[in-house]
């Protein structure tokens, strides 16, 4: 049972940290967000980022929340592998 919630956790946090990176990436090629795939990385990254955009202060046309939430995931991913 410890092995299998190790290993969902893992994908879990994996599939966020891509998402995550996949929007960084897909902004540069599509900023409008016009295309399907952008969109849905728009709404699964969303929820964490926006808490994160709320809380650091606008430096200009630079968005730094994506940096700050992959930095998080992988801090709380191994907090969450050493408690286990």
């Amino acid at each position: 049972m410890s092995g299998f919630f190790l290993t969902f956790i893992n994908l879990l946090f994996n599939a966020f940290f891509f998402a995550i990176l996949g929007r960084v990436l897909a902004s540069w090629i599509d900023p409008m967000g016009n295309m399907r795939v952008t969109q849905v990385l728009r709404e699964i990254t969303e929820p964490i980022l926006a808490p994160i955009r709320s809380v650091l202060p606008p430096l200009g046309m630079l968005d730094l929340s994506p940096l700050v939430a992959m930095f998080l995931l992988q801090m709380i991913q191994n907090l969450i592998m050493r408690a286990i």
